[in-house]
């Protein structure tokens, strides 16, 4: 898979111990790099996966290319589309024609979406799609000697709440094919203008045009994370990225709305001047906590720090000093 595919596949080799190899981008174009992924095909390679599109970067990756490969060495190949299922699938509809990414395209053997992202439904509805029925098979498990009766589960999940499924498929009935088409429209408008505003800007460049609802943009004049932090400190909540820094925002109905375009560029050119014309080169917190990273050779350290901090998420304080039969507990995350 490239580098720039969700972590999702890497947790889950991790849980099943299947090796998992990573194919770096081309510098130039930041889509994955067909030839070193092609030598990375060996007989024991179970799936390749492609990103529609990636969550750093906001590129579609070759889908047709990689498909190719896929139907040559006979290996399945997953198409992650959670981030833009919803969007994608109109996309066309709207006056945005892609690239063929689905089951149109030979070698594509399943796509995953988040009906929870642009479909706005709740989350815990999430789906998977099977070229045919043979493949989903496998996806279900069967126990028919258990003391407790037959079983039978079609996820790892196991059972889903109703509840959730009758908010999902209100939500799409809500919508329907013309809400989807018109809000993938102002989305991807947005994001091309905003794109297009932030290319203008001394100092920035894109990462890569955005194919959908991502825009990404970097640096070669300061460091971008100062930006960052200076977008943050006017209200703006945008993603920090690394290998290479950048920084990126997922384009959503709020940024739709009349002058919000407007409102961000404009913070963004006042953010920019000043970072460039400031004297004080003092780090902000994401870039010394960005900088710290790409400085630390052993990354299992980042990841014994991450693990660390989450585990904090789950610790009580217990005190017992005020009330002897009621005990006060305290959650800390610091």
């Amino acid at each position: 898979m490239p580098i720039t595919a969700h972590p999702a596949f890497n947790k889950a080799c991790s849980y099943l111990k299947i090796k998992l190899r990573r194919i770096p981008l081309n510098p130039q174009t930041h889509e994955v790099d067909l030839t070193k992924m092609r030598r990375a095909i060996t007989k024991n390679t179970c799936l390749l996966v492609a990103s529609a599109p990636c969550f750093p970067h906001g590129a579609i990756d070759p889908i047709e290319d990689i498909a190719k490969l896929a139907v040559q060495y006979n290996v399945p190949l997953h198409v992650d589309a959670c981030l833009g299922g919803f969007l994608i699938a109109f996309m066309e509809r709207a006056g945005f024609p892609l690239k063929p990414f689905d089951f149109r395209v030979e070698g594509v053997t399943s796509i995953s979406c988040d009906t929870h992202k642009y479909g706005f439904a709740p989350k815990g509805t999430s789906v998977i799609l099977y070229r045919n029925e043979n493949l989903r098979q496998h996806q279900f498990f069967a126990l028919a000697d258990w003391p407790g009766g037959i079983y039978g589960s079609p996820s790892i999940a196991g059972s889903r709440s109703g509840y959730l499924i009758a908010c999902c498929w209100a939500t799409l009935m809500t919508y329907g094919m013309e809400g989807y088409v018109e809000t993938t429209r102002k989305i991807v408008q947005t994001a091309r203008a905003i794109a297009q505003g932030w290319s203008e800007i001394d100092g920035l460049y894109l990462l890569h045009q955005p194919d959908v609802c991502v825009v990404a943009i970097s640096s070669d004049k300061f460091n971008i994370y100062y930006l960052f932090d200076a977008l943050h400190a006017k209200g703006w909540h945008l993603i920090g990225l690394q290998n290479p820094p950048g920084v990126h925002i997922a384009v959503t109905q709020i940024h739709t709305q009349e002058g919000v375009v407007e409102q961000l560029l404009e913070d963004t050119r006042q953010c920019v001047t000043e970072i460039l014309q400031s004297n004080n080169k003092k780090d902000t917190v994401t870039a010394v906590i960005y900088g710290t990273n790409q400085k630390v050779p052993d990354k299992s350290l980042i990841c014994d720090m991450t693990k660390l901090y989450i585990s904090t998420w789950y610790d009580t304080n217990l005190d017992t000093s005020k009330d002897q039969n009621v005990p006060h507990v305290e959650m800390t995350a610091e």
